[in-house]
C-alpha cells in the first residue's frame, strides 16, 4: 500500500461511490419495513468489525501505540456512529428530500472546514467544482420525489449535523488513516463503533427475530454488510493518503446519480433529460475540483518564483 498514487485514490473513491449509491434503493426495501434502521446500523458495524478483524491475521501486522488507538476511538466517533446515528434520527425528524438536499452541503461544509483547519486553500477553481456538482446533484433530487415536503428545521439541522460529522473526520484524521494500512484503521474504528451502537439498539435487537426472514432479506443485508460497509471503507482509506479531503467528499455527489440510474434499470424512475444534465454537472464538478490546486501546489509556486 506503500506505492498508492492519485490515479489509484480517484478509483477506489468511484467504486465505494457506486456502491453506496446502490446501496440506498436497497436499504430502502430493508428499512424500516423489515429492520429497524438503529438495527440495522449496528447490523453494519458489528458485520464489518468482524470482517475486519477475520482477515487481520492474514495481513501484515502493524504496531499502533495506545496514543493512536485513542485517535481511532475519536476518529469513529465522527465518521461513523455520530454520522450515521445523526443521520437516521435526523431522518425520522424531516422528509427524505429535504435530508438528501442537505446532504449535497457535505463538499461545502468539507471545503470551508479544510479552510479553517488545515489551512487548505479555497480557490475560484475549487468553488465553481464544488458549486456546479452541487446544482447537479440537487437539480436530480428535486427530480426525484414529486411528493410535497414535510421537513423540518429541527430534521435538517441533525442532518447537517451528520455531514459536518464526517467532514470533521475526513480534515482532522487525514493524517492519523495515512500512517496505516486501511485494514489497521478500519478494524480498529469498527470495533469502537459496533461497541458504542450497541447499547442504543439492544433493546431493539432483542425484539427482532431473525429467524424470519426469507433468503432475499439475508442476501440484501448481505450486501448493507458486506459490500456498503466492509468493502467501501477499505476502499476510502486508499483515497484519505493522497486526495484532499474537499475532493473525497465531491465524490458524495455520484451517489443519487448511481441511485438514479438503478432506480431507472429496475423500472423505479424513468430516464430523462434531467438525469443527463443532473450527471453531467455532477461529473463535471468532480473534475474541475481535481483540476484545483491544492496547499502543496500553491507553496511550490511560490519557491518557484522566488
Amino acid at each position: 500500500m506503500t506505492n498508492l498514487n492519485k490515479k489509484h485514490g480517484h478509483i477506489a473513491l468511484f467504486v465505494a461511490n457506486v456502491i453506496f449509491g446502490i446501496n440506498t434503493p436497497i436499504t430502502r426495501t430493508i428499512v424500516p419495513e423489515v429492520l429497524d434502521p438503529f438495527v440495522m446500523t449496528f447490523f453494519r458495524m458489528m458485520g464489518a468489525a468482524i470482517l475486519f478483524w477475520a482477515i487481520s491475521p492474514f495481513t501484515k501486522k502493524e504496531k499502533v501505540p495506545p496514543r493512536d488507538i485513542m485517535l481511532f476511538f475519536f476518529a469513529s466517533l465522527f465518521a461513523i456512529v455520530l454520522n450515521q446515528t445523526s443521520f437516521l434520527y435526523g431522518l425520522s425528524k424531516t422528509s427524505p428530500i429535504d435530508a438528501s438536499l442537505v446532504v449535497t452541503l457535505l463538499p461545502i461544509v468539507t471545503m470551508l472546514l479544510s479552510a479553517i483547519i488545515i489551512k487548505e486553500p479555497i480557490t475560484w477553481l475549487k468553488a465553481v467544482g464544488v458549486l456546479t456538482g452541487a446544482s447537479g446533484a440537487i437539480i436530480l433530487v428535486l427530480n426525484s420525489n414529486n411528493e410535497s415536503s414535510s421537513g423540518s428545521m429541527i430534521g435538517n439541522l441533525i442532518v447537517l449535523g451528520s455531514v459536518t460529522s464526517f467532514a470533521l473526520y475526513l480534515t482532522l484524521f487525514k493524517d492519523l488513516i495515512s500512517r496505516y494500512s486501511p485494514l489497521t484503521a478500519m478494524k480498529w474504528m469498527f470495533l469502537f463503533a459496533a461497541l458504542l451502537t450497541f447499547p442504543m439498539s439492544f433493546n431493539l435487537l432483542t425484539s427482532t427475530n431473525i429467524s424470519q426472514f426469507d433468503t432475499s432479506v439475508y442476501l440484501r443485508i448481505g450486501y448493507v454488510v458486506v459490500l456498503s460497509t466492509f468493502l467501501t471503507y477499505m476502499l476510502i482509506p486508499i483515497s484519505q493518503k493522497t486526495i484532499r479531503p474537499t475532493t473525497i467528499s465531491m465524490y458524495n455527489y455520484l451517489q443519487p446519480v448511481m441511485a438514479s440510474i438503478l432506480a431507472i434499470i429496475i423500472g423505479l424512475d424513468k430516464f430523462g433529460p434531467d438525469k443527463i444534465i443532473s450527471a453531467a454537472l455532477v461529473f463535471m464538478g468532480v473534475y474541475i475540483v481535481t483540476q484545483s490546486k491544492s496547499k502543496a501546489d500553491l507553496e511550490l509556486a511560490k519557491t518557484g518564483e522566488r
